[in-house]
């Protein structure tokens, strides 16, 4: 509500996962322009001739497939691989739980949205084939909706790797504020600074060839050089940023092996964490060169 009254031409959608699924979130009254999508964890009961949510939705023809590339997966060491989706859509009506029929709670009229792996195999292998459901208050009615709605869900590991940034990497649950006014200042700062961590996370390997004062100051820079090739003398040129990108990394932990992943917002927060003493202290015992690069 608060943040609607700042956004007034913004369509602000509030997405969640499973714990998300909570009857009471559905009824909460909102603001003309603010909407939720959950991904569903419960099967409910609907007011609908198959009585429950899921199978509901499993009724209803397909009204389109898409391909979804799964990365490879380090820990059970499969293949990355592209799944084929089916999706539906319809309306569907909500009943209240059974264990609150006392408080006479009113049905709710939601819009669900699912996908299914076409051709997934039996699951003999350990696999489970891919099934989102996901319920929303915004009208779905077509494919392309759908489409849509399923590429809003996907934001949320983008949006989860930002708070865990924020509260693991700045430990902003950690500080002692003493006051609401410092807590508000301080998260505000923290949220800029987890943003450009994921910024240059995300950046490095979307668009590598790009000059790394896209992401760095000149002095910033200058002084990563410095410390990641042993050497007192910077190059003219700055240097990519996928170079940049990995020796923040490296100064993170990052092992930067054959066969590994991209760096990931870990390494990349405590990187910045150790760039930062390494640009203090390569502008201290450089001063009179560091006045002309700043000015």
């Amino acid at each position: 509500m608060a943040l609607k009254a700042h956004c007034k031409d913004t369509h602000i959608v509030g997405i969640s996962d499973r714990e998300g699924d909570i009857y009471d979130a559905f009824m909460a009254q909102r603001l003309e322009g603010v909407d939720w999508l959950v991904r569903a964890a419960w099967n409910r009961r609907v007011e609908h001739d198959e009585q429950y949510l899921w199978q509901t939705v499993l009724g209803t023809p397909v009204l389109g497939e898409t391909d979804l590339l799964v990365p490879a997966s380090a820990n059970t060491r499969k293949p990355a691989r592209i799944a084929r989706l089916a999706l539906r859509c319809t309306r569907v009506r909500l009943q209240a739980p059974r264990h609150r029929v006392a408080e006479k709670l009113p049905a709710i009229e939601v819009f669900a949205i699912h996908a299914l792996e076409i051709g997934a195999g039996d699951g003999s292998d350990g696999s489970e084939p891919l099934e989102w459901l996901l319920l929303s208050s915004v009208p779905t009615h077509t494919c392309e909706q759908a489409l849509e709605r399923l590429a809003w869900y996907a934001r949320r590991w983008t949006i989860e790797s930002w708070h865990r940034v924020l509260k693991s990497g700045c430990r902003v649950e950690a500080r002692q504020f003493g006051s609401y006014d410092r807590f508000v200042r301080a998260t505000a700062l923290f949220g800029v600074i987890s943003w450009r961590i994921l910024y240059a996370t995300l950046v490095g390997r979307l668009d590598g060839d790009l000059s790394c004062e896209t992401l760095l100051q000149p002095l910033e820079w200058r002084a990563l050089y410095c410390r990641a090739n042993g050497t007192a003398k910077p190059p003219d040129m700055p240097p990519t940023l996928a170079q940049v990108v990995r020796w923040i990394a490296q100064l993170g932990g990052y092992l930067n092996r054959k066969h590994d992943h991209p760096p990931g917002p870990t390494a990349m927060w405590r990187g910045f964490l150790a760039l930062h003493e390494c640009t203090e202290m390569y502008r201290i015992f450089r001063q009179n060169e560091c006045a002309c690069i700043c000015g």
